[in-house]
């Protein structure tokens, strides 16, 4: 069987069309994406929360008053209960 001759031509203007293709393609790609809008400062403020074992929140304290948490999260954890803990807690400020 004789084999088919390939020219060198040919090849290399497949090789130039496919990578106009390509970039054409990518240079669409990038033209398509849209840029996000910047987001609105989003303020935050910060409270101490005493949470049950199993995370759920049952109070909540100003930032200032560490040791009201502390306190309450120890009185709840007394007599064999379950442990409460203390943990940061991040609220978004609504402006009115």
């Amino acid at each position: 069987m004789a084999r088919k001759v390939v020219s060198r031509q040919e090849k290399a203007a497949e090789a130039e069309a496919a990578e106009k293709l390509a970039a054409e393609v990518k240079r669409k790609k990038a033209a398509k994406r849209k840029t996000k809008k910047a987001a609105a400062d989003v303020r935050l403020r910060l409270y101490w929360g005493v949470f049950s074992q199993n995370l759920k929140r049952v109070a909540v304290y100003e930032f200032d008053q560490q040791g009201e948490a502390v306190k309450r999260a120890e009185e709840l954890s007394k007599g064999g209960k379950a442990p409460h803990f203390v943990q940061k807690v991040k609220e978004e400020i609504k402006p009115e």
